[in-house]
């Protein structure tokens, strides 16, 4: 991913934060000329001091026998994005030399897959998926309110990935190269069409107090 260094994130709990608030991750893979890309929700975790992406997928799916004998895998995470209008820089009324462009936050994780086709892997991984985003719901939903019979049916149809991260980057693009004035009018900008994510993020690394907030 290129990354000017003013773009650069590197603390890893930043990054994982990104990853626990945007778990669809796109799960990258290639064997020979084939290269495969699929959109899959992910846990992250950190054992022995090491990121560790969980997953599954349909056994259906071709993917997870490219990565069975320990391949290679990017995963790319989005986070919060946003068009940037030129009208919103101070600087258009001073020279009027700006262009559009996109704000940005993401993570990519590169690292070495394995494969888990045992319930007793899977089980727990499905379970605590389901947990994490139920959570926050007024009437939660839990695996064991399916049949077990049913669940385990399920289980035989699906394939685990686990990921041990061996580089984890971050690319937060929010307006920091900008003047201060530029700054201050994307972020006006943002917070006039509610978009509190990437405002939020404007103010963060621009040295601004976020008053959208």
């Amino acid at each position: 991913m290129y990354s000017p260094p003013q773009f650069e994130e590197k603390d890893e709990t930043v990054l994982r934060a990104l990853i626990e608030a945007h778990p669809l991750g796109l799960l990258i893979s290639a064997s020979g000329s084939d290269m495969l890309a699929n959109p899959v929700p992910f846990l992250v975790s950190v054992t022995d001091g090491v990121t560790r992406l969980r997953a599954h997928v349909s056994k259906a799916n071709p993917q997870w026998r490219h990565i069975r004998d320990g391949a290679s895998v990017l995963v790319v995470f989005q986070g919060a994005d946003s068009y940037v209008t030129p009208s919103w820089y101070a600087s258009k009324a001073e020279h009027g030399k700006v262009v559009p462009t996109w704000n940005y936050a993401m993570v990519q994780a590169r690292g070495t897959a394995t494969v888990h086709e045992g319930a007793d892997w899977l089980g727990p991984q499905v379970a605590e998926l389901t947990d994490r985003h139920e959570a926050e719901r007024a009437e939660r939903w839990h695996v064991d309110d399916a049949p077990e019979a049913f669940i385990a049916a399920q289980l035989r149809g699906i394939v685990g990935i686990e990921i041990s991260v061996s580089e984890l980057k971050g690319k937060w693009k929010v307006s920091q190269n900008r003047p201060m004035a530029d700054r201050q009018g994307v972020h006006a900008g943002l917070v006039a069409q509610q978009d509190a994510d990437m405002a939020g993020l404007v103010a963060l690394y621009g040295g601004l107090p976020d008053e959208g907030k």
